[in-house]
């Protein structure tokens, strides 16, 4: 789902705000890029929270009718969230084994990808094909 949502950008002390007045939240970064950027992290993040809560979205408002002050710049920033929730899914995600140390030997001499073989045997145990990359 593709929503676009008004963001107001003014100056800080030592950073730049990024307001999203829809959801009454803000965030902030060091350059303009990253303060957009930032805000299309929030939007997306706090979208997949109400919907994971069975909330409705609020739908975006006009940018004419957002409030500013002078100096302040409004512009839009898109988000696909879908795509965000996709992406955290395949996020890695740490784990820590224990294998006997003999093992743990034979294999790193034979230089093994112990994060990739524990995946693939993930996937066959669990019968699953989906991989990182494939999703």
């Amino acid at each position: 789902m593709k929503k676009v949502y008004p963001v107001v950008i003014s100056q800080g002390e030592k950073f730049l705000i990024a307001s999203i007045p829809d959801l009454e939240i803000d965030t902030q970064g060091l350059s303009l890029v990253q303060a957009i950027e930032m805000a299309r992290d929030a939007i997306s993040l706090w979208c997949i929270c109400r919907q994971d809560e069975n909330q409705p979205l609020p739908a975006p408002s006009d940018l004419s009718a957002v409030e500013r002050n002078p100096g302040d710049i409004v512009t839009l920033v898109d988000v696909d969230i879908g795509a965000y929730r996709r992406s955290l899914a395949n996020r890695a995600v740490k784990k820590t084994l224990k294998v006997p140390s003999w093992l743990n030997e034979k294999a790193v001499e034979a230089n093994i990808n112990f994060s990739a073989v524990l995946q693939k045997a993930l996937e066959k145990e669990l019968q699953v094909a989906e991989t990182a990359t494939s999703r």
